[in-house]
């Protein structure tokens, strides 16, 4: 994030890659309003350029462009960018949400949306951007959620928690970006390596031993949050 001049506040500057006008005036003036600065973009072609030459804090994508999709555009940014990137599309299948997760993008909101949950997670995705360029905390507190990364060490309300490897790979994995949703695939890659990549029924157990470890009612998880047909989340503080 670049500084402003003195005595001027800093406006974030958000690329919308979106091709329906009204939409597109829509964003503009609400963004506008809440303190951003917008750029518009109405081609895949057009934002990869913007993107380059402009340099935003921050992109809204819309999957459904006139010159290819919105996946493959989070796949060329993601070969030299880490922008924060939130999907929005009137594409509501699970197999379209993965397919963008997988490729880069940080978030993701089906058409029709409201603005001030979109304006929420921009919040979220500028507070990731923002911990990306400083070190990796060493210790996360989530409510009575204790994680010490260094030592290795996971309590509840005081009381240490004994995880298996697996379990604490698991929950590192979600750690890194707390309020981020990562896929299943992602994640089983992540712990179990690329062969394990379909097999969701790994993630399944385990998450349901975490949650059984710490959550106080794991059927009405607070902290291991799921994105159905997705992946998960870990609740950010």
């Amino acid at each position: 994030m670049t500084d402003a001049p003195h005595g001027v506040a800093h406006r974030p500057t958000v690329l919308v890659v979106e091709d329906e006008p009204e939409i597109v005036r829509f964003l503009r003036a609400a963004l506008t309003s809440a303190g951003y600065d917008p750029l518009v973009a109405g081609t895949g072609a057009d934002a990869l350029r913007e993107a380059a030459t402009r340099t935003p804090e921050l992109i809204i994508l819309d999957l459904g462009l006139p010159d290819m999709d919105g996946s493959e555009v989070t796949r060329r940014l993601r070969q030299w960018s880490q922008i924060p990137i939130i999907v929005l599309s009137a594409r509501g299948q699970e197999r379209d949400k993965v397919e963008a997760l997988d490729a880069g993008a940080d978030d993701y909101l089906t058409k029709p949306f409201a603005i001030g949950e979109l304006l929420a997670r921009l919040r979220v995705a500028e507070r990731h951007a923002l911990r990306a360029t400083e070190p990796a905390e060493a210790v996360i507190e989530i409510a009575d959620l204790h994680i010490d990364r260094g030592r290795r060490e996971v309590s509840l309300a005081g009381k240490r928690v004994h995880l298996t490897p697996t379990e604490f790979k698991l929950l590192m994995a979600l750690a890194r970006a707390p309020g981020r949703v990562m896929t299943h695939e992602h994640l089983l890659r992540e712990v179990w390596g690329p062969s394990a990549a379909r097999q969701h029924h790994y993630l399944r157990v385990h998450m349901g031993n975490l949650r059984h470890k710490l959550e106080p009612e794991p059927s009405r998880p607070r902290y291991l949050l799921s994105e159905p047909g997705v992946g998960y989340r870990l609740r950010e503080e």
